[in-house]
């Protein structure tokens, strides 16, 4: 196993939430988005959209998980854990 050095520090809880609300914002063009930050790489999203209308939870919850994966891949991903994810339509 190889030692890695980090060259810079890991971004405020608060800028990684702002930059996602931006991105599931992108997304789904209108959606109401809060994304609050519970503790070092964990979050509380809830999300609500007119696109989301007649799909299933689950479907929902994907398309918000689709815009926030690149926070959540990678071997310095800002985002450990979604602790709650609600999604609801207008």
């Amino acid at each position: 196993m190889a030692l890695r050095i980090l060259s810079s520090p890991p971004p405020e809880p608060e800028e990684v939430a702002a930059r996602m609300r931006r991105a599931i914002e992108d997304a789904l063009p209108g959606a109401r988005v809060e994304v609050a930050p519970r503790g070092a790489g964990h979050f509380e999203i809830e999300v609500e959209s007119a696109a989301f209308e007649g799909l299933p939870r689950v479907r929902q919850q994907q398309r918000v998980y689709a815009a926030i994966a690149p926070f959540l891949s990678g071997d310095e991903a800002p985002v450990h854990a979604v602790d709650r994810l609600v999604t609801r339509t207008p």
